[in-house]
């Protein structure tokens, strides 16, 4: 009867832990293993904590074992644990330094404290093997859509129950104004898994724009198999968003794949976004082009661009302003965050006393610099001449072919803005030289008496100290705010206003770096690489269709 109990007892201690592996999805052999730490946390109890005892349960009969471990030492430190040479070799002749031996202990009669514990040891043991797999299984899912449902909100936090896993869509995550009930199914995208203490929290989101992207990516085959290509995307989530598509293909239309038939595609990553309004552009790799494209359905008549702070003038009729704006500032807002680039909108009006006003100002620039009374000055900004430089560098003959100029006045004029610059330069080389600006710095090819004036003032003093700056260091950085409605902040370069750009900054940095011997020209030296057959079909396919108009649902 003893020995029917027992073997109850095995096949019970089994059956738990198949039951609590398959509840939990874990592997069964961690639930074993939970069961062995909790009986031999029990079995130290009985025996005292100083003993090495360890607990093993056979997964095939459930029979479990307790032994107690000592180890032959010298000298002894621990009588619980180690027993000398002599003890030894009276069990064992040839017992030597290091070696185990194991004593048997009766099985262990589980009091209402020891059950107890070993309870808590086995739930959290189990506990942070399903945190395990948690992670293990969710952080190589980030950037997927997953679907769950509705356990709880709590505070305008939805807590989506995964089946396997929570997840939570924080209050800034959800659609404005969405409202979702107990039970309701949700789509949400996993853009992060954290291990905290509490377990892995699953981040989700429904208004990201990648959570926009990946439903196109559902909805359209062309997307799925790779021939359209998803350039970027911009949200105003629940009201309004912009999609920037390319074809690989110069056969298939991307903007038409992403429409559908009737529009069946689109509306059903619209139903899934509350209703949002989607404006589908076809991308471009001419930033005007893809810019007048983005700001649809408004008109643009003229653009200029400025590549070197990536600003972009976009002049509108009066009557297109405001549709070019859009309600709150969102139809310019968003077609700044899909092509990458700040977006100034000026009416033809301002357009035209912005060149007023540009003109006076080159006008009366002339007249202090070159000492000229202010018809030459006049005539000088109308041809387009901008500096000093300008008038001093080109060829004479180009100053006397301007009507009221003779070859005379010309060469005047041209001597008056050289002797100008040699004042400047002077004035220059002198500063410099008060500001401690090496004279190495100036053999580095590019550099000029304003860039060295200019370093100096910001703690650039050296060859050294040149070739350790970074681009952003000399030209400035551009940082943009996630927020929707926060503007983009602007850090200045210590080259500010010196009309160099980023090519440019990165050759003075190499030059320098090379002057300083860190480098030399021939580590510079980098193989072609060979342009693919892939990427020819992907600019036949650009080509296809540059001139496409958007499409808006």
């Amino acid at each position: 009867m003893s020995q029917a109990g027992v073997s109850a007892n095995r096949l019970e201690l089994l059956q738990i832990a198949d039951a609590v592996a398959r509840e939990k999805t874990i592997d069964r052999k961690i639930v074993i293993q939970a069961m062995e730490d909790a009986i031999q946390k029990a079995a130290k109890q009985r025996y005292g904590q100083e003993n090495d005892i360890r607990c093993s349960i056979d997964p095939r009969t459930g029979e479990t074992r307790l032994t107690r471990v000592v180890t032959v030492a010298d000298p002894v430190e621990n009588e619980s644990q180690q027993m000398s040479v002599e003890d030894a070799r009276r069990k064992k002749p040839d017992a030597v330094v290091g070696d185990t031996f194991t004593e048997t202990l009766p099985p262990l009669d589980f009091g209402r404290v020891a059950a107890q514990n070993a309870k808590q040891v086995i739930f959290q043991k189990v506990r942070e093997a399903e945190r395990d797999r948690q992670h293990a299984e969710f952080k190589d899912r980030i950037g997927e859509i997953v679907n769950g449902t509705v356990k709880r909100v709590e505070y305008g936090n939805v807590i989506v129950d995964l089946a396997r896993a929570e997840g939570i869509i924080r209050r800034d995550e959800m659609i404005p104004r969405e409202n979702v009930r107990l039970g309701d199914r949700v789509r949400a995208f996993i853009y992060d898994v954290r291990r905290e203490q509490r377990g892995p929290q699953i981040f989700l989101s429904r208004a990201r724009p990648e959570f926009m992207m990946k439903l196109f990516a559902m909805e359209v085959p062309e997307i799925y198999d790779g021939i359209v290509e998803i350039k970027s995307c911009a949200r105003d989530p629940g009201s309004r968003a912009k999609i920037a598509v390319i074809s690989k293909d110069s056969s298939v239309d991307p903007v038409g794949a992403c429409v559908g038939m009737r529009g069946q595609r689109v509306q059903a990553v619209v139903n899934e976004l509350q209703g949002e309004k989607i404006d589908i552009i076809q991308w471009n790799d001419d930033a005007a082009s893809f810019i007048v494209n983005a700001l649809a359905p408004a008109e643009v008549s003229k653009v200029v661009l400025d590549e070197d702070s990536n600003r972009i003038e976009v002049v509108v009729d009066e009557r297109q302003l405001s549709l070019a704006i859009g309600r709150r500032g969102q139809n310019v807002r968003l077609a700044s965050q899909l092509t990458g680039w700040d977006i100034d909108i000026l009416t033809d009006t301002e357009e035209s006393e912005r060149r007023t006003k540009e003109f006076t100002e080159r006008t009366q620039m002339f007249m202090e610099k070159l000492d000229c009374d202010e018809l030459i000055a006049q005539l000088l900004a109308t041809e387009g001449f901008s500096s000093v430089e300008e008038v001093a560098f080109v060829d004479s003959s180009e100053i006397a072919q301007i009507e009221g100029f003779t070859e005379e006045s010309a060469a005047a004029i041209q001597s008056q803005a050289q002797e100008y610059l040699a004042r400047i330069e002077a004035e220059r080389d002198r500063r410099r030289r008060e500001l401690g600006v090496a004279d190495e710095v100036a053999q580095v090819p590019g550099i000029t008496s304003a860039m060295m004036v200019a370093l100096g003032e910001n703690g650039v003093k050296t060859v050294e100290d040149l070739a350790d700056c970074s681009t952003d260091d000399l030209i400035g950085w551009t940082e943009r705010k996630k927020e929707k409605d926060a503007e983009s902040i602007r850090h200045k370069g210590f080259l500010e206003g010196l009309e160099v750009g980023r090519p440019e900054a990165e050759d003075l940095i190499l030059s320098a770096r090379i002057a300083a011997g860190w480098i030399t020209a021939e580590d510079l030296a980098q193989p072609e690489s060979e342009d693919s057959a892939e990427g020819e079909v992907g600019d036949e396919g650009e080509q296809a269709g540059d001139n496409a108009a958007p499409a808006q649902v």
